[in-house]
Formats: C-alpha cells, sequence, structure tokens
C-alpha cells in the first residue's frame, strides 16, 4: 500500500508541475508567427502565389480524375 501512496504522489507532483510549466507556450507562439508570415508570402509574393495555386490545382485535378493537361 505505502508503494501507491508514493507513485499517486509522484503522479501528483508531476501533474502539478506539468500543468504550471509555460515553455509550451512560446513553442506555439513560434508556430503561429510562422503561419503568419507564410499567408503574407503566398498573399503578397505573385510566383509564390501562383505556384501553390498550381500546385493545389493539380492535387484537385487528381482527386477528381480531371487531366491536368501536362501530360
Amino acid at each position: 500500500m505505502n508503494n501507491k501512496k508514493m507513485e499517486g504522489s509522484k503522479m501528483k507532483k508531476w501533474l502539478s508541475a506539468f500543468i504550471r510549466d509555460e515553455e509550451g507556450a512560446s513553442g506555439i507562439e513560434y508556430a503561429l508567427v510562422a503561419a503568419m508570415v507564410a499567408i503574407a508570402l503566398v498573399a503578397f509574393v505573385p510566383t509564390i502565389n501562383t505556384a501553390i495555386t498550381g500546385i493545389f490545382q493539380q492535387i484537385s485535378d487528381a482527386l477528381t480524375g480531371t487531366p491536368t493537361g501536362s501530360g
């Protein structure tokens, strides 16, 4: 029984430390900034916009079975 109490105590300590840890929040913030930069690049740089539009059109054509004409 004593061993189970110790394990439960360790789990509670670990869980409370995990909840208080804010280190992961900065990783999410960096990911959001990177996503916003990528969206801005796609929106404002015409060559990237054209290339990405072409890629998504090829994917769409492949899914629907429409020939792409690059054949």
